[in-house]
């Protein structure tokens, strides 16, 4: 075992009402500064929909993430050959289009324009070439649209539903959307880092931050494409690579990242996982329907003996350790085992999960009104939004996964329901409760730390103690693999 920390995160996406809090506080903190202005570190997209940059999910536009070939792990965009001949025009790199040219308006015409017959107009102009400009997008141009035709139907995810599902999904009284907030996945076996050629990226030992190095960056923007949840973004001002950086400054000093801190819904959750690096390779070279599986393999029992005594030879602190054992992160992802990563199948192993909407209940539409669905707590089987394209986002296409998530879901709903309203059958609450495969302290539990969890539940920050990572980092090297990148013991001196 080469057991490992890294700082993980859940969103639990039935609590998440689409706000923009947490984008409006990450870009106030971290990209308000010249050639930053396109750049959301944290973004909130609708689903269905094409997302940002446009259509980002679609891999065989944009090349990024991983993928097998003979029993091989490579990256899909290029191999080194290609690096070095693409290193000067990337036909995979998103453009200004893809995202949108940020624009202001020329509020002094408004104050210095000629006397006329007209009223003066604030013209838009681009924040780039500082030339007048049509507005034709922006970060969150298809905010809301989950039935329109241009944006939610060309959901890349969508290419799994066969045509009565498309059919259904989007009539008028059956529309729905949700919403998926994203920021960096700081995954463990990231593609920005392994596309590099500067060797500008790396993973911080001490929690497994991602970061990029602005001495070293040479603005390739290779690792732009290498990333296939498109968050390395350009800095066309300085000429360097920039993404989210987890506010580590913040959790140094045991705050919680910003966009964390001011999300309305309280749908955030932060903590640290111990993970075995040894199972990176063979864990990203597993077939999409058993990537979850093997990737919650990974993460293993902070409160195991030996786990304990691996963590310490790499030196991870007693704290952090200690931390991993109350981590919220670990119930979700481990435990309970309603987390999932977002696209699996790049083969990242990304680092923070979601919880997946419930189906909504409204359903039906009488007359002129829209009302509740006749089974307010909705079947798996009337379900309006397709299982796969649920399957699709979040487990690599296993609908088994998916609908062993949703079962707990519906118990802990319908639980509490017969609970405090009773008017559900205790028979059918245990009934609901033992096919899902959890207890009914489970269910309880389930239910506070979504529905009733204090700052200190949602958010459990070690002391990163920077003195001791310093230490422990002196006392490692990056070895690089085929699989990308991993922290491994240097030996000793004179071996």
């Amino acid at each position: 075992m080469n057991i490992r920390a890294q700082v993980s995160m859940v969103f639990h996406l039935d609590k998440c009402i689409g706000c923009h809090t947490c984008s409006v506080s990450c870009k106030n903190i971290w990209t308000d500064r010249k050639g930053s202005e396109y750049m959301w570190w944290n973004n909130v997209e609708t689903k269905p929909g094409t997302g940002y940059p446009t259509l980002w999910e679609d891999q065989g536009k944009y090349k990024g993430g991983w993928e097998k070939k003979n029993d091989k792990l490579l990256l899909k965009l290029q191999g080194k050959v290609g690096t070095f001949t693409n290193i000067f025009f990337n036909p995979y790199l998103p453009t200004v289009d893809d995202y949108y040219e940020p624009w202001t308006y020329k509020y002094e015409d408004l104050f210095n324009s000629p006397e006329s017959d007209d009223q003066p107009t604030a013209r838009p102009v681009s924040m780039i070439t500082g030339k007048p400009v049509d507005i034709e997008a922006g970060p969150n141009w298809d905010d809301d649209l989950g039935g329109s035709p241009i944006y939610a139907e060309n959901d890349p995810n969508l290419e799994s539903l066969n045509p009565e599902e498309r059919r259904l999904l989007f009539e008028f009284e059956r529309m729905v959307f949700f919403y998926i907030p994203r920021i960096c996945n700081h995954c463990l076996n990231p593609g920005c880092i392994a596309a590099c050629p500067a060797g500008a990226i790396y993973k911080r030992g001490e929690d497994g931050i991602i970061l990029v190095n602005q001495d070293k960056c040479r603005g390739w923007r290779v690792c732009i494409s290498g990333c296939p949840y498109k968050k390395v973004y350009y800095n066309w001002a300085t000429g360097k690579s920039e993404k989210c950086i987890l506010c580590y400054p913040r959790q140094e000093t045991g705050q919680a990242p910003a966009c964390f801190h001011s999300c309305v819904g309280r749908i955030r959750y932060l903590g640290v996982l111990l993970y075995d690096a040894d199972r990176i390779e063979n864990t990203a070279k597993v077939s999409d329907r058993n990537i979850v599986e093997s990737h919650r393999d990974m993460i293993v029992d902070p409160f195991d003996r030996g786990v304990i005594a691996s963590a310490q030879k790499n030196g991870i602190h007693p704290q952090i350790i200690e931390s991993a054992r109350k981590s919220p992160i670990y119930r979700f992802v481990k435990e309970w085992k309603i987390a999932l990563p977002l696209h699996p199948e790049f083969r990242t192993i990304p680092m923070l999960f979601y919880i997946p909407p419930l189906l909504p209940v409204m359903a039906s539409k009488e007359g002129p009104v829209l009302s509740l669905a006749s089974d307010f707590f909705s079947t798996l089987e009337s379900a309006r939004v397709p299982l796969r394209l649920m399957a699709k986002l979040f487990t690599g296409g296993n609908e088994d996964i998916i609908k062993t998530v949703y079962k707990k879901l519906m118990a802990v709903r319908v639980y509490k329901r017969g609970k405090n309203v009773s008017d559900i059958a205790d028979k059918v609450v245990k009934q609901m409760i033992d096919e899902s495969g959890m207890t009914v302290e489970e269910a309880e539990a389930i239910f506070r730390i979504t529905s009733l969890p204090t700052f200190e539940d949602r958010f459990v920050i070690p002391s990163f103690m920077r003195e001791m990572a310093i230490e422990s980092t002196e006392n490692t090297q990056v070895h690089k693999t085929e699989a990308g990148f991993g922290l491994r013991k240097k030996p000793e001196r004179g071996l």
